[in-house]
């Protein structure tokens, strides 16, 4: 550890004792990030572990949606998002009702895809479209997208989600292949929206069969982000939770990773016997690198940068999330 890190890392534990704060880093920040923080996990079990401790302040090393939950869950603490500009593509896609823009524009796209929803279509436009239709939105969405679903969903618990509900269809937003898993996976009819995680989306058939002729005894772990045919190829498919539990459970000792390479730090602090591998190198997300110690400092000596969700939205935002916390 250098001596710049060694000092950052001194200030930032004091401002945290001083101002009564905790911090919570995503498995897919950069490592230090991760070091540094007191939890670290997925963006829901950080919200809801803040929610349960007591603390004055909440540091959300992640990107928006997520700093939303948390104030949502925990209206009373103030939150910081330490980059103000972290931000999810994928959640980005998909608004109530106002256009938005190209997805060219959006944060995290070295290349575009080619097809996208009309510049005017919303979800108010796709519950009309379905009507009776419950909407199940993912937790990469933003508050004002689950204040107008019906419940909230993981990457872990979407079948099941799904399944708790009345009728034959639902609709099931923003992210495309995580929808596909889940119609995969039920017997009703999963009405999806096309959007996508830029990371996971990236992944074919071609890279896994490389990946495992590279290392042909690993076993390969799938995000159900990734595309249907990338996952159909796998021999587990699970959330990045998921993939902690299963590789410290699993007898092998290879392992092929395929999420975010951030998870990688803590899979192999948690496993030193045993060996991961990427999927693909390039699987980083441009804007959960965005933090670092610097501006976790800033935002303790800056106040910055505050998230707050009125109450007119987390009301019914919580709800949603509440619905799925309910579900056993």
């Amino acid at each position: 550890m250098s001596s710049d890190t060694a000092s950052l890392r001194k200030q930032i534990l004091e401002f945290k004792e001083q101002k009564h704060a905790i911090i919570l880093s995503h498995n897919y920040q950069r490592d230090e990030v991760q070091d540094i923080a007191d939890f670290v996990g997925d963006s829901l079990e950080l919200s809801r572990i803040a929610a349960a401790k007591e603390c004055e302040m909440i540091i959300f090393c992640g990107v928006h949606f997520m700093a939303e939950s948390a104030s949502i869950l925990s209206p009373d603490k103030i939150v910081l998002l330490p980059e103000a500009d972290a931000l999810c593509p994928m959640a980005d896609m998909i608004h109530v009702d106002s256009p938005r823009p190209a997805i060219k524009s959006r944060p995290g796209f070295d290349n575009p895809p080619a097809y996208v929803f009309p510049p005017e279509f919303t979800l108010r436009d796709i519950k009309k479209q379905y009507p009776g239709a419950p909407v199940v939105a993912y937790v990469n969405t933003t508050a004002e997208v689950k204040a107008e679903s019906d419940i909230c969903c993981t990457s872990a618990n979407v079948v099941k989600v799904i399944e708790s509900l009345p009728g034959d269809e639902v609709i099931c937003i923003p992210d495309k292949n995580l929808s596909l898993w889940a119609a995969k996976n039920t017997k009703k009819k999963v009405i999806a929206w096309d959007g996508f995680c830029h990371v996971h989306e990236r992944v074919t058939t071609e890279d896994v069969k490389k990946a495992r002729a590279e290392h042909p005894r690993a076993l390969v772990l799938a995000h159900p982000e990734c595309r249907l045919e990338a996952l159909e190829m796998a021999d587990h498919v699970t959330s990045t939770s998921g993939m902690l539990r299963y590789a410290h459970a699993s007898d092998a000792t290879e392992f092929i990773v395929g999420t975010e390479i951030g998870l990688m730090h803590r899979l192999r602090q948690e496993n030193p016997g045993k060996v991961f591998y990427p999927l693909r190198k390039d699987m980083i997300c441009p804007n959960m690198k965005k933090t670092t110690l610097k501006s976790i400092l800033r935002a303790f000596q800056e106040n910055t940068y505050i998230v707050k969700v009125p109450e007119e939205i987390g009301a019914p935002a919580k709800r949603a999330l509440d619905r799925m916390l309910e579900i056993k």
